[in-house]
């Protein structure tokens, strides 16, 4: 089964994809997971995406879209897999489309998500950097969860409490 876990920075994504890939005995797949290893590696390649994230810039869509599928190339994911940060938005989907069964979107009240990302502490973590960050991508997420939605793949599922009701709300619905 490919399953795309979808939700804002705070919304617990990576936890319940986590928690849902060890379940299902699935891996994980997490696009910050595939930039870091290709960053840390001495190509052209890995000094290019270095360059982009040490500057904390976003990797265009076309390059993100295309190191996902290489990814996805790999024997480990022929029985499906957790997607966690991919696709970000249509554009990422059009380019390059995984195919999932199931798109389970994550959600919390922006309210609640910045309150979670105010307690981490970063510093690119101020209330007017963490709203400007969380309009982008309500704004770019809209579009996918609609297409989603018209695919008939579309899971909601409420963000808020308890982590382990959350993953058996996730479950259930899969």
């Amino acid at each position: 089964m490919k399953i795309a876990l979808i939700g804002p920075q705070g919304s617990g994504k990576s936890t319940q994809a986590e928690l849902l890939a060890k379940d299902l005995n699935l891996p994980k797949i997490t696009v910050g997971d595939i930039f870091r290893q290709i960053a840390s590696e001495d190509s052209e390649e890995g000094r290019r995406i270095n360059q982009i994230l040490s500057a904390g810039q976003l990797v265009d869509d076309q390059t993100t879209a295309s190191m996902v599928k290489k990814r996805l190339e790999k024997d480990d994911v022929n029985g499906g897999f957790i997607m966690d940060g991919y696709p970000r938005t249509i554009e990422q989907q059009n380019i390059f489309n995984p195919n999932f069964d199931k798109a389970v979107y994550l959600n919390v009240p922006k309210e609640e998500v910045v309150s979670r990302l105010l307690q981490r502490g970063r510093v690119d973590d101020t209330k007017e950097l963490i709203n400007k960050r969380l309009d982008l991508y309500y704004q770019q997420t809209q579009l996918l969860l609609d297409y989603y939605r018209k695919q008939g793949i579309l899971i909601e599922v409420d963000g808020l409490g308890n982590i382990q009701r959350i993953q058996g709300e996730i479950k259930k619905s899969i």
